[in-house]
């Protein structure tokens, strides 16, 4: 299904996030963010431990809400307070470990079957028909990995690559709203983190995904997307688009950071790495 381009998908107002709050230990970790994203935008989130994208993530995806004053909306819908497993009807993620996207235990065909009922009723058997099961061995047939002729097989005896191409094909095989990737190749040896980088542009493009990933690599964070934003200590400090963005080097990226940020770039180990 192909939606209507030129509006907004996700919409984020005033959003904060405070852990341990009254306490010596309070982190406050999203501090007035403001955030849109468009439909079929391909959105990248770079920034340093702690500067708060992962949390900026958790609730896109109703982990936790925001504190009192902040807003959710997804589709026009406004989902601040609802509970994470109705997020499901707009979200889908693909985590940084590729266990936590699969259960390893079911067959490669449940795991898809919970996937595409994601957000309403489901039972395994509810989805194992001929119809879905044509409709899983088409998705998988794309990523040209041979799975779709391993319907059968345990998610468990796939590798690390394989498993984490399963959970981009889980997580986009019910259309959902917006895409979260979650540093999802982090863990992965690079030449496998290649491949499923290339899947992911792949399947993004193909299916016009609204899309947020979140990644520390500057290099990765310009090659790919059409919009970068930049996290620091709980804010957004950088909105590139992509016009701007194609051009810029890293060493370009690192000055835009010093100017906006006002102090000095220092975590060149975190923010370069692969």
């Amino acid at each position: 299904m192909k939606r209507a381009a030129n509006h907004d998908v996700l919409n984020l107002t005033n959003i904060r996030k405070i852990f341990f709050a009254g306490t010596v230990d309070k982190v406050v970790a999203l501090n007035g963010v403001d955030l849109s994203v468009a439909d079929q935008e391909f959105v990248t989130v770079i920034g340093s431990n702690g500067a708060g994208k992962s949390t900026l993530l958790n609730v896109v995806a109703g982990v936790f809400p925001p504190e009192r004053g902040g807003k959710v909306e997804i589709q026009g819908d406004e989902v601040t307070r609802l509970e994470e497993y109705k997020h499901a009807r707009y979200v889908s993620r693909v985590w940084q470990e590729p266990e936590v996207g699969t259960s390893r235990n079911l067959s490669i065909e449940e795991n898809l079957s919970l996937a595409l009922l994601r957000g309403r009723p489901r039972t395994l058997k509810k989805a194992g028909n001929k119809k879905r099961r044509q409709i899983f061995r088409e998705a998988l047939a794309q990523i040209e990995l041979g799975l779709e002729d391993r319907l059968t097989a345990q998610v468990g005896t796939l590798s690390g690559g394989q498993r984490q191409a399963l959970s981009l094909v889980m997580a986009t095989i019910s259309k959902p709203s917006i895409l979260l990737l979650d540093e999802h190749i982090a863990t992965l040896d690079p030449r496998t983190a290649q491949t499923v980088m290339d899947l992911t542009e792949m399947i993004v493009e193909r299916e016009r995904m609204s899309t947020l990933m979140v990644t520390h690599n500057m290099e990765m964070a310009l090659r790919y997307g059409k919009r970068l934003i930049m996290m620091h200590k709980g804010k957004i400090i950088l909105d590139i688009g992509h016009d701007q963005k194609k051009d810029l080097k890293i060493t370009d990226l690192i000055a835009a950071f010093e100017r906006a940020a006002g102090e000095e770039f220092t975590d060149d180990n975190v923010l370069l790495s692969c």
